[in-house]
């Protein structure tokens, strides 16, 4: 892959949730998403809004500020030119947001990473985003495609999107990693032009599978190497700069000689 790729969704801060367990670990992980080709990191650790109860939150970020600071001094001396920041994945999974930690957000920005808990999107999830971006954030829902319930059309993607929301597929998505529901689901929201963003959401263990670079191919094979520029370059450097996304190109499978896919998100497995 050429150089130039940009990636906001991983699980790479040590010993902190499912992602990678030690320093050693984590660096090892990072090497492999710089050969692919990726020269902008935001690493983004599971984080439940439930945390921010009481004095939780602040023992919570604490506990991460010890892990990052010890894996951002190693990356910077490993890995000099990488631009790499972190975030968290926030976990909508109670009312009353408090996003107001700037820690929480992506690199520095006014993005914040987004999903629903337990695959399944909750009643409100509109109203949500909506209160989100009243408070000044720019929300970016992860992986779509992979929740339960969400129906074999677009209608709630576009009612997030007029919500003022963001979308983000997994590479791993289009490579099969989700099964054959998701990957339909990517596909659908590609024709019609509603992703603005793709990342690996890579977890960072060594006997995982980094998809990146198979869901790269897999899009290339379906004839987007423009989407895969304005997805995975162009869209997630200018989120690193502060700046909306550019709109991107349909996909037209129909040139590719695939038919337009049916999608039912939830079928076929969610591994990693």
């Amino acid at each position: 892959m050429a150089q130039g790729y940009a990636d906001f969704h991983s699980h790479l801060v040590p010993g902190v949730d499912d992602g990678s367990r030690t320093l050693k670990e984590s660096l090892y992980s990072i090497g492999r998403m710089v050969e692919a080709g990726l020269d902008r990191i935001i690493t983004t650790p599971h984080m439940w809004l439930s945390h921010a109860v009481g004095g939780q939150l602040t023992a919570f970020l604490e506990l991460h500020d010890h892990r990052w600071t010890g894996l951002e001094l190693a990356v910077r001396a490993r890995y000099p030119e990488l631009d790499f920041r972190r975030g968290f994945e926030v976990m909508l999974d109670r009312p009353g947001l408090d996003l107001s930690d700037p820690r929480l957000r992506l690199g520095g920005t006014r993005f914040i990473l987004v999903e629903w808990p337990l695959h399944r999107i909750p009643s409100g999830a509109s109203a949500m985003l909506e209160r989100i971006v009243r408070s000044g954030l720019i929300p970016v829902v992860a992986h779509p495609e992979r929740y339960h319930g969400i129906g074999p059309g677009l209608g709630l993607v576009r009612e997030w999107k007029r919500a003022g929301a963001l979308l983000q597929g997994n590479y791993g998505s289009l490579a099969g990693q989700n099964g054959r529901g998701a990957r339909a689901f990517i596909l659908r929201m590609m024709q019609e032009g509603t992703l603005d963003y793709l990342c690996s959401d890579f977890h960072g263990r060594r006997k995982y599978t980094f998809f990146m670079v198979r869901g790269a191919r897999a899009l290339r094979e379906l004839g987007g190497d423009e989407q895969l520029a304005v997805l995975g370059k162009v869209n997630p450097a200018r989120l690193f700069d502060g700046k909306a996304p550019l709109p991107v190109p349909p996909l037209s499978l129909e040139s590719a000689g695939e038919a337009a896919p049916v999608a039912v998100p939830g079928k076929g497995g969610l591994g990693r």
